[in-house]
């Protein structure tokens, strides 16, 4: 599982919105056994845990907290843009998990659109035809399985969900204190969520260039120039960087074992 949380943490963040990841995870569990279809669903419902608290925070947070979010809450429109993307992302998740059997469908005229232009041979459309709904099946079957599983890991799941993201969040806490700092914990979490929101519709890999002007934005009223410069790059490097560097190691090694056959 370490080795599979690595190799994420690489190939999201050289992937536009950090869409790799859940295929390298997927690719890695299926050379271990693990169906595609389970592999999505498992992938999945780990990115959904941490959808649900970070965008269920965000709104809460600007109509609750006006004084630790002052920059944004002063925007309505802002406001107004964040809980719509809330809903359609959340929207989103909900028919992935509720009623997963609805993308089989398009997916299903997408394939036979292929087929007609021509694209693709009729034995290919019949065999990816099969294979895709095989896989749906397994998704759905997936979803089924975790919400019949045992009831104390599903919570756990959500326990460590929650544990996790504020660890993510506490970095910047301690780099602050660090620097003479005397801040408020939960200031600092509250304007990391929001910070993360953002990042979770960046375009560019791994949110670069976004996630810095981002972080500077909603922390330029607390630190001086300098420090903050210093806060971004410490930030970026202890929660993404030095994963990625342990990432790319684990992804050559499992690339070198995938051509030599070997689990």
């Amino acid at each position: 599982m370490a080795r599979l949380v690595a190799l994420n943490i690489f190939v999201s963040n050289i992937t536009p919105m950090a869409t790799g990841g859940g295929v390298a995870q997927v690719w890695y569990l299926r050379r271990r056994g693990v169906p595609i279809g389970i592999g999505l669903a498992a992938t999945t419902i780990r990115t959904a845990l941490a959808v649900v608290f970070i965008f269920g925070a965000t709104p809460i947070l600007l109509f609750t907290l006006p004084a630790n979010a002052q920059g944004v809450t002063q925007s309505g429109s802002l406001i107004m843009t964040f809980s719509v993307s809330v809903a359609l992302y959340l929207g989103f998740f909900g028919v992935l998990v509720m009623r997963s059997n609805w993308l089989l469908r398009p997916m299903l005229l997408a394939l036979k659109a292929t087929q007609e232009l021509r694209l693709i041979q009729p034995t290919r459309y019949r065999r990816w035809r099969k294979r895709l709904v095989r896989t749906l099946q397994q998704f759905a079957h997936g979803f089924l399985l975790y919400f019949q599983g045992n009831r104390l890991d599903i919570v756990a799941s959500f326990i460590f969900t929650i544990l996790f993201l504020l660890a993510l969040f506490s970095f910047p806490v301690l780099v602050f204190w660090a620097l003479g700092y005397d801040f408020d914990y939960w200031l600092v979490i509250i304007r990391m969520v929001m910070t993360t929101f953002v990042m979770y519709f960046s375009p560019t890999p791994g949110a670069s260039g976004i996630a810095e002007g981002v972080f500077g934005y909603f922390f330029r009223d607390l630190v001086t120039a300098s420090h903050l410069v210093l806060v971004t790059v410490a930030w970026r490097v202890l929660t993404i960087y030095l994963g990625m560097l342990i990432g790319m190691f684990v992804l050559q090694q499992e690339i070198v074992a995938d051509r030599r056959g070997q689990p």
